[in-house]
């Protein structure tokens, strides 16, 4: 049995140290994942459970490179995050497992058309428009978790154009990797392919045309953008 079109190209990431590569089934983000990212939007860091939302597959800007800036908006803003790959799916994956199902880590940055973020929630509507845009998700070659180790600390990092806009240490985050994997998987089956983008720490802010940007994790591949 064939396809009445042609089927879509796979999105994939390449790993570091070997000719294949990671094949993207899903991306999952974390909502307000470092404390004063929460303040800084407003929000009580103290208070708030870990909250999810979708970007689509072909968001994925595998490696870095030129991105658009997209339509419809003139406030778009980067966000620096550490990006976990999932190798091993499941449901209600318990805490003490949960780093079983890791692949490999990344730098990846959840770019935000902002004003139509903040547009939605003041109507309540859903944020798809705001975060799921075309070539909205930039992420690094992929490092295994083997080389890497388990990431529980180092710093995160992001530049524009030389100057230092974020910088914080991984260590902040309020809900750790296997808690958010925990967590994520009792409200979706976790697949092979997933990438979890685990939040933003402060000082996101405004991109413009011709930015190059800068994304880092310590011991992990860095990731170069820039904005056209």
């Amino acid at each position: 049995m064939g396809y009445v079109i042609d089927p879509p190209a796979i999105p994939s990431l390449e790993v570091v140290g070997q000719l294949d590569r990671f094949p993207v089934h899903r991306i999952y983000c974390v909502g307000r994942n470092y404390a004063a990212h929460a303040r800084e939007m407003g929000h009580d860091p103290d208070r708030e459970p870990p909250f999810f939302f979708c970007k689509p597959a072909d968001a994925l800007v595998a490696g870095g490179g030129a991105v658009p800036y997209p339509g419809r908006s003139n406030n778009l803003h980067h966000e620096v995050e550490l990006v976990v790959a999932i190798s091993k799916g499941g449901r209600d994956i318990p805490l003490d497992y949960a780093e079983e199902h890791v692949f490999g880590y990344a730098v990846g940055i959840d770019l935000t058309r902002r004003d139509l973020q903040a547009a939605a929630r003041e109507k309540g509507q859903p944020w798809d428009s705001a975060k799921g845009f075309d070539a909205s998700a930039p992420v690094s070659a992929l490092t295994p978790a083997f080389v890497s180790g388990h990431l529980r600390g180092g710093t995160i990092a992001l530049t524009v154009n030389g100057q230092t806009r974020q910088s914080a240490d991984i260590s902040e985050l309020i809900w750790c990797v296997p808690e958010v994997i925990a967590e994520l998987s009792t409200l979706f089956e976790l697949r092979p392919g997933d990438l979890l983008f685990t939040g933003t720490p402060a000082g996101v802010a405004a991109l413009q045309r011709g930015d190059r940007v800068e994304a880092s994790v310590e011991g992990l591949q860095l990731l170069r953008v820039e904005i056209v």
